[in-house]
C-alpha cells in the first residue's frame, strides 16, 4: 500500500476530466496528455479500445515524467472514451458532416458510453476499470440536428455531443454513470486512487 506525498499526474488535458476531479477536492500535480494514434484496431470492440487506449495514455505519460525531479514514483492516471451504437465506434467529430452522421445513428436509439480508466502507482503496479453507461436520446427532427450542429458544441467530442451541453436535453434515458459520459466515471475513479492508496481526501479541507 502506498501513502502521499507521492504527485498524481493526469495524462490527459480534458478541461471535462480536470472539472470532474476538482469536484471529488482532487487536484492533479501534473497533466501530461498523450499524443496517440486513436485508431480503432481492425474489428477492435469499443469496449476493448477504451481499455487498450487508457492504458496506453497513462504507461506514455509515466514513463515520459518519470526523468523528471520529484516525479520519480507517480501516480499516472489515464483515461479513455468511446461512444458506440452497436459495435461501430463514433468519432471525435472534426467535421460537421461527421456530427450529422452521428445525430442521425444517435436519433431515437440506445447508444453505449464505455469509459477505461487505467492507473499506474508509484510501485509500477497496474490496476484498470472499465465502465460502461447506456443513453438513449429522443427522436431527433432535421431542424433540431441542424440547430444543434449550428453551434458548434459537437466539435472534438466522440460521437459529436457533450452531455452536460445541450445534448443534454435528448436524452430520454441513462442507466448507469452520468459522469462517465461526461468523461469521466468518478466514482469508479476515487475507489481506484484509493484503493491504491492515494489520499483522495486531502484536498477536501481547502472545500470547507
Amino acid at each position: 500500500m502506498t501513502t502521499p506525498p507521492y504527485p498524481l499526474v493526469l495524462a490527459s488535458g480534458s478541461p471535462r476530466r480536470i472539472e470532474l476531479l476538482a469536484q471529488a477536492g482532487i487536484a492533479p500535480d501534473r497533466l501530461l496528455p498523450a499524443d496517440l494514434d486513436e485508431t480503432p484496431e481492425r474489428a477492435e470492440h469499443p469496449r476493448s479500445l477504451a481499455k487498450r487506449l487508457s492504458r496506453a495514455k497513462a504507461e506514455k505519460a509515466a514513463e515520459a515524467i518519470r526523468t523528471e525531479k520529484g516525479f520519480e514514483h507517480p501516480f499516472v492516471l489515464g483515461a479513455d472514451t468511446v461512444v458506440s451504437v452497436g459495435r461501430r465506434i463514433l468519432p471525435k467529430t472534426d467535421y460537421s458532416e461527421e456530427a450529422m452522421t452521428c445525430l442521425g445513428l444517435l436519433s431515437g436509439r440506445t447508444h453505449r458510453v464505455y469509459s477505461g480508466v487505467c492507473l499506474i502507482t508509484p510501485s509500477g503496479k497496474v490496476r484498470q476499470k472499465l465502465v460502461e453507461t447506456r443513453v438513449r436520446f429522443k427522436r431527433l427532427s432535421r431542424a433540431e440536428m441542424e440547430g444543434f450542429i449550428a453551434t458548434g458544441e459537437w466539435r472534438g467530442k466522440a460521437g459529436g455531443y457533450a452531455i452536460q451541453g445541450l445534448a443534454g436535453s435528448f436524452v430520454v434515458k441513462l442507466i448507469g454513470s452520468y459522469t462517465n459520459v461526461v468523461g469521466l466515471p468518478l466514482t469508479e475513479t476515487v475507489q481506484l486512487l484509493g484503493g491504491e492508496g492515494y489520499e483522495v481526501r486531502k484536498g477536501w479541507s481547502a472545500l470547507a
